[in-house]
């Protein structure tokens, strides 16, 4: 007698928002617990900076004081055992009555880059990539179209008839990124940085697509940082050694500006050209060329409003 085929055993259905944690469930429920253990397993092999209880972590935004405490400990000894550094990471959280906002003269700007260079080494970026949240292009004077600007200019800075353009993760308050984001794992919190929960990420890269200013970058590789190297000052939702697979970005250097510091970007500048604060503060720095000079962003007519503006002396 002709076996016949077993109907499929029915899978449970998940409602509401499909989240990554919703599919974990859904999958426990299907699998079972010895089965689903060994089905995790190449989703954390994958990337060798991965564990189980990483990916089985809750959202940010879900975690209880104490589990933030338990899941910084354990980054911070992730950290010494995979780099063989000691760091200190924080939860850096908004202030009251904060908004940010960044604003960037471009008459003074010189394209030396040094910029980017201290968001590369602040945010421990990977060495062999020399990754930065930060490109400077290098424009023809007339034209505000970065697409038109080369990232990849050399020689002698300045050079005539040209200015130069740092762009950045813009912050924006309709940002597309956080929209496209199909497990929540990006959003922007009220101080207007526009953050991601790196545990959460899936690296699906949907963010990065959907961002028109080309400002997120994804880890191919497990990130190259040597010991004596990495910046230890590190808070969870900024530059804390980002695993392979994920998608990161700018944060107007939280861990900094949260404790009333300044960018890292902001100081390495060696003509002045950078100015950040809090745009309730009525005596800031960023309130002023706000208020008295014409300032423009990036692509207006996307509607997205960023928080990052751009501004001549004349």
């Amino acid at each position: 007698m002709t076996d016949q085929p077993r109907a499929p055993r029915p899978l449970p259905v998940v409602e509401g928002n499909l989240t990554r944690r919703a599919l974990v469930k859904a999958a426990g429920a299907t699998l079972g617990a010895a089965a689903f253990a060994h089905a995790l397993a190449p989703l954390t092999e994958w990337a060798d900076d991965l564990s189980v209880d990483q990916f089985l972590q809750k959202h940010y935004r879900e975690m209880s004081p104490e589990e933030m405490q338990q899941v910084l400990r354990r980054l911070e000894q992730q950290t010494k055992d995979d780099y063989g550094a000691d760091v200190h990471i924080d939860d850096v959280r908004p202030q009251p009555g904060v908004q940010f906002a960044y604003a960037l003269n471009l008459s003074v700007c010189i394209g030396c880059r040094r910029c980017a260079e201290a968001c590369h080494v602040e945010n421990n970026h990977d060495r062999p990539s020399g990754n930065s949240y930060i490109r400077v292009l290098e424009m023809k004077k007339g034209s505000m179209d970065m697409e038109q600007g080369r990232a990849d200019y050399d020689g002698p800075v300045p050079k005539p008839d040209t200015f130069y353009m740092p762009v950045q993760c813009q912050q924006c308050d309709d940002a597309p990124c956080v929209k496209v984001c199909p497990v929540e794992a990006t959003w922007k919190e009220s101080d207007g940085i526009v953050v991601v929960d790196y545990d959460w990420c899936i690296g699906c890269r949907y963010c990065e697509a959907a961002c028109p200013y080309h400002a997120r970058r994804f880890n191919w590789t497990k990130p190259q940082v040597p010991a004596d190297e990495i910046n230890p000052d590190q808070a969870y939702l900024s530059n804390r050694v980002r695993r392979q697979g994920v998608v990161e970005k700018c944060t107007f250097c939280l861990h900094r500006t949260r404790k009333g510091r300044l960018p890292a970007c902001l100081e390495a500048c060696p003509t002045g050209a950078r100015v950040f604060g809090n745009v309730l503060d009525p005596t800031s720095d960023i309130r002023w060329v706000l208020e008295n000079k014409r300032v423009y962003v990036l692509k207006e007519e996307l509607g997205t409003r960023p928080r990052f503006f751009y501004f001549f002396d004349k």
